[in-house]
């Protein structure tokens, strides 16, 4: 059952408002208990469109719960996805403020880089990498409204996945140099290790979880364009930072990408 316009729109202002302000709000389950899955992604379409209108621009995706680990953890089946806009890019070298966030965590993930348009529900991950030019070492800042960083998964797909910041790294490989099942991370917060993994943990294979997010957008219509990036899923748990901290990922033969938050 679709929500009703007035419910949605007054939800949207609800997350955006808080985003914009940089404060915590109650999740919007509280208010709404019954709210599903099909329902929490209407309300992040109205979002994107809401940030659009505002002049911002859509310039990929991301992916979320990407840990088989985690979805029987949380009792789901499946990935979930968020969109990125173009102010959440950041740069290297250019310091984060931490006046830009909440409370948040840093993840780190491997980018792709697409270079055609690819859409449908059949899609592989053969098919993913054939349209991929580049894939390159990124960290993603995810920052959640919600007060106390609790929330059910239908909040966190409403509030498009905690969708904040990202860094991607300056070395760019082309994906059928690499076996990106196998690319061992290490992240490390002030040069001490704070997480360990490797990429299989994003559904086995970084592209598989690609393939998942474009057939996934394929069951309404929409896939992924030329030119868009897409971050394929946190390799490692996340983990907080503070002003005055350096998080640097090195990605084994992907490179390394850092920031730093001032």
């Amino acid at each position: 059952m679709k929500l009703m316009q007035g419910t949605e729109q007054e939800i949207v202002k609800y997350l955006l408002d808080a985003e914009k302000e940089k404060r915590e709000v109650e999740k919007i389950t509280t208010k709404y208990p019954a709210l599903t899955f099909e329902q929490a992604y209407e309300i992040q379409q109205k979002l994107i469109e809401q940030k659009e209108q505002e002049g911002l621009r859509r310039i990929g995706v991301k992916l979320g719960l990407t840990s088989k680990a985690k979805q029987e953890m949380m009792g789901v089946h499946e990935a979930i996805y968020g969109y990125l806009m173009d102010d959440m890019l950041a740069t290297e070298w250019e310091p984060v403020p931490y006046s830009s966030f909440i409370h948040p965590k840093a993840e780190p993930e491997i980018a792709f880089f697409i270079d055609e348009d690819i859409q449908g529900t059949s899609v592989t991950a053969e098919d993913i990498l054939s349209v991929t030019k580049y894939v390159a070492p990124a960290i993603e800042i995810i920052d959640s409204r919600y007060l106390d960083f609790k929330f059910t998964l239908v909040d966190v797909v409403a509030d498009n996945c905690s969708s904040s910041k990202f860094i991607v790294g300056n070395k760019w490989k082309y994906p059928e140099s690499l076996d990106l099942k196998e690319i061992g991370v290490y992240m490390s917060k002030n040069s001490e290790v704070a997480t360990v993994g490797t990429s299989a943990a994003v559904l086995g294979n970084p592209a598989v979880a690609v393939a998942w997010a474009v057939n996934k957008l394929g069951e309404t219509g929409r896939g992924l364009k030329k030119g868009d990036i897409v971050l394929s899923g946190a390799i490692t748990e996340a983990i907080s930072f503070q002003a005055g901290d350096t998080i640097l990922v090195d990605f084994a033969e992907l490179g390394s990408v850092s920031f730093s938050c001032i």
